[in-house]
């Protein structure tokens, strides 16, 4: 046989094989062209001049980079130790090293830049589907279209040639390093096979349970009003993140071994078939693979928690824009408003006009604040708020003495949360009078620049009112007096009125609900969009990182599968345990991961968005409905080899 057949022979085994690894490198290759290609498409300019999307593109490409470098160099590492006796046996066999390294060599170059020429031509192929899916995302009305870009192929050739370097590398020094006989141990030593539990182990595991718990419970304070400071903040959040890859290291390190081990004791020592091949099996493995467990289960939390959040955003954009603006059109002065009222006349657009005259007034608010005053970041005792009389507020009428607060934002709530009842203090030209504060109203009256950005506006009978009006301070009435909210009564004519709205808008001092609804989707799908990419490219790797660990194990474990299947034990008793074991293998990791996010999420959701539970718990699903096919196909596999292993 000579090196060609030797060649030819090796390539259609591994292809065979590795048919996931080949799978991976080529949706690997199609998503960063696909990417890429978005930086040159003539198209995307509409993305760019809005949200200067280009940067952002090229930002998630940079990264993509790191996520394909670190899955190719990890796998590669798999694949060649898996070779090692097969490497051995050639220079038995009297091959040098250089020869080796040069069959291997023409075995990847084919296999690697084979895929990266069908990977090429499938992220062509779908570049304009992911173009429309960016475009659809940020409310983009562009045509998409296919196109081919020199750039982004040769980008990507060199990419991907750079890291097939690293991996030559990788396998050359490999090759020198060993000798004949280490080659033919290289598997056995792989896996550190841990034979009993020590009291050091089981003080590790119960440690590391701890050190997330302690993450956990402080991210659930991280804004609950304990840390004011930015250094404060900075240091709570370094120990959170430190505590739980800690923690994350230690319990792969220790914990599942030491509660599986709780589960063995319990039974006596007695297991059955199904236990001895997934309890067992996992208690003594993991331990050997904790580092790699946390860097995934780490990036997969980071994932969904950054997916999950940018999707918040999105998701919120709307009932955001209803916050910040109280009408679909506010408008600040009285000319402007006439003016857009004639157009919309013209154009016969139904709509209704309500006007609400605002005063400004300086509050001391330190007996309705929860918490101490002195440590908020800013000070309740001397707060700006605008004021409105109830005479202009449908449905309310408040008593003279008394003061009804409406439409408060839910970031600033969690830095200054009011009680139900209390004295509050307002003044106005050095004129001071204490008034009892009823409550908070959901519903928002003004719009953000009537209100210091999201505070709530203070509603006051009208005899007080007047007296606030007719007394101005000079100092604090700096912005429009008057809010002018205009709603279109059809929704089917919101964008013809928008339209319309903009003509008038020139000087962009008025508000336009839908254009603040659109520019905040836009500004967020950019990111969740790239986010998203990156997600999914670390899903598969990370996906197939563990199918090939899968693998390896399995292959070591066949001659246990054969004296199973001799003593008696069927394909269906061994693949119970298998399915069980599985579980565990993918579970753990996504099970681990996801209540990192959760926790991530929980502790400042409220800087993204108003809804938090229907974006998280999609993300979450898809999330885990993708990483289970790994598991689904690491069984299938288990199952070939269980099938082969009388054979």
């Amino acid at each position: 046989m000579n090196i060609n057949q030797i060649i030819i022979r090796n390539l259609k085994k591994n292809l065979r094989n590795y048919y996931l690894y080949v799978f991976a490198l080529i949706f690997s290759v199609a998503l960063y062209f696909a990417f890429v290609t978005l930086q040159y498409d003539p198209a995307i300019n509409e993305v760019k001049a809005s949200i200067k999307g280009a940067a952002a593109i090229q930002t998630g490409s940079i990264l993509l980079v790191g996520v394909v470098l670190i899955f190719i160099l990890y796998a590669n590492t798999i694949f060649i130790k898996r070779r090692s006796k097969e490497i051995g046996l050639f220079q038995l066999i009297g091959m040098t090293k250089s020869k080796i390294f040069r069959v291997l060599s023409v075995e990847n170059i084919i296999l690697y830049f084979g895929s990266l020429l069908i990977g090429v031509f499938a992220g062509f192929s779908m570049s304009k589907f992911v173009l429309m899916i960016l475009f659809k995302i940020v409310d983009v009305k562009a045509e998409a279209e296919l196109h081919f870009s020199d750039k982004a192929l040769v980008q990507t050739l060199i990419v991907f040639c750079g890291i097939y370097l690293l991996m030559m590398v990788m396998n050359y020094t490999f090759i020198k390093r060993q000798n004949i006989l280490s080659l033919f141990n290289v598997i056995s030593s792989t896996e550190d096979k841990v034979k009993r539990i020590s009291v050091f182990q089981m003080m590790i595991g119960m440690l590391g349970i701890l050190f997330i718990l302690s993450g956990y419970y402080v991210s659930t304070e991280l804004f609950g009003g304990k840390f004011k400071t930015i250094n404060e903040l900075f240091i709570v959040m370094s120990f959170i993140l430190g505590a739980v890859i800690i923690g994350t290291y230690l319990f792969y390190k220790g914990s599942v071994s030491f509660i599986f081990n709780i589960i063995r004791k319990s039974k006596g020592g007695y297991l059955n078939i199904v236990e001895v091949l997934s309890l067992s099996s996992i208690m003594f493995r993991m331990k050997s693979s904790a580092l790699l467990l946390t860097i995934i289960t780490t990036v997969s939390a980071l994932a969904i928690g950054l997916l999950s959040l940018c999707y918040i955003s999105y998701y919120s954009a709307e009932k955001t824009a209803e916050q910040y603006v109280a009408a679909d059109f506010a408008m600040t002065n009285e000319k402007d408003a006439n003016q857009f009222e004639e157009r919309l006349k013209e154009d016969g657009i139904s709509y209704s006009k309500k006007e609400i005259k605002v005063a400004q007034a300086t509050f001391n608010l330190e007996h309705i604040v929860e918490g101490n005053p002195e440590d908020m970041a800013g000070d309740p005792r001397k707060l700006q708020l605008a004021v409105v009389s109830d005479k202009e507020i449908d449905g309310i009428d408040v008593p003279k003495g008394e003061a009804v607060f409406s439409g408060y934002t839910d970031i600033l709530q969690k830095f200054m949360a009011f009680k139900d009842s209390g004295r509050i203090t307002i003044s106005s030209k050095q004129k001071t009078q204490t008034l009892n504060y009823l409550g908070l109203r959901k519903e928002f009256l003004l719009s953000y620049n009537f209100t210091s950005g999201g505070m709530p506006a203070v509603i006051v009978d009208d005899s007080l009112f007047k007296r606030l009006e007719n007394n101005k301070d000079p100092k604090l009435q700096q912005g429009p007096s008057v809010f002018v909210g205009i709603h279109v009564k059809h929704e089917n004519q919101l964008q013809q009125a928008n339209e319309l709205f903009a003509k008038v808008n020139k000087s962009d001092q008025h508000l336009s609900r839908l254009d603040v609804s659109v520019s905040q989707k836009s500004l967020y799908g950019i990111a969740m969009f790239i986010v998203g990419f990156l997600g999914l490219t670390f899903l598969i790797t990370s996906g197939c990182i563990l199918y090939f660990k899968q693998m390896d194990e399995s292959e070591e474990e066949k001659p246990n599968y054969t004296i199973l299947r001799k003593l008696g034990f069927t394909q269906g008793d061994l693949l119970k345990g298998i399915r069980i074991k599985q579980f565990f293998n993918f579970g753990i990791p996504l099970v681990i991961g996801l209540f990192h996010s959760y926790f991530a999420v929980q502790s400042g959701w409220f800087f993204f968005g108003t809804e938090i539970w229907m974006p998280m718990i999609i993300v979450m699903v898809l999330y885990t409905m993708l990483y289970s096919v790994f598991g689904l196909l690491s069984v299938l596999y288990y199952k070939k080899v269980i099938k082969s292993a009388l054979s």
